[in-house]
């Protein structure tokens, strides 16, 4: 695949077997495709570890009519959505924002479609999502509303 194919090619998420995803995404990678694993560090006792923010799923740029090499990759088993519907460059280009901003993202219950605001300032200014107060702390949660699922990072009381 051409590189200059790929930077135009719409963003599709790919489902894979469990704990694949690292793998799967160093594949899409040598086969030449954009492809994007949003990750997190978790502690647990006295190791960190790199987990995925969307567990079972990695992000991919391909051409809808040329999915065989990334179907034909171990460890996928399928690529998401009715009709195989793209994600939208807002949404993803919004995770990749929060996941490079230095902030410490991590998984998120769903938000579905609700009152979305743009961040102003700081690292993540002009990354839509919702305002979510928990804890004593305001969250920005960041949606793929195709595959259901949220991720977020804990914002300063200034950034809005």
């Amino acid at each position: 695949m051409c590189t200059s194919d790929v930077s135009s090619a719409p963003w599709f998420a790919v489902y894979v077997k469990p704990r694949h995803e690292k793998n799967v995404a160093a594949a899409f990678k040598y086969k030449g495709y954009e492809a994007f694993l949003p990750t997190y560090t978790k502690c647990h006792r006295y190791k960190k570890f790199q987990l995925p923010l969307f567990p079972g799923y990695v992000f991919c740029r391909a051409e809808l009519s040329n999915t065989l090499p990334l179907m034909t990759t171990p460890g996928v088993c399928s690529i998401v959505g009715s009709g195989r519907q793209p994600i939208s460059d807002e949404e993803v280009g919004a995770v990749r924002r929060v996941a490079a901003s230095g902030l410490t993202p991590c998984p998120w219950s769903y938000v579905p479609l609700g009152q979305e605001f743009c961040i102003e300032s700081g690292p993540l200014r002009g990354v839509r999502g919702v305002l979510v107060d928990a804890s004593d702390h305001r969250w920005l949660v960041v949606s793929v509303h195709l595959l259901q699922r949220s991720m977020a990072a804990k914002l300063d009381r200034e950034a809005q």
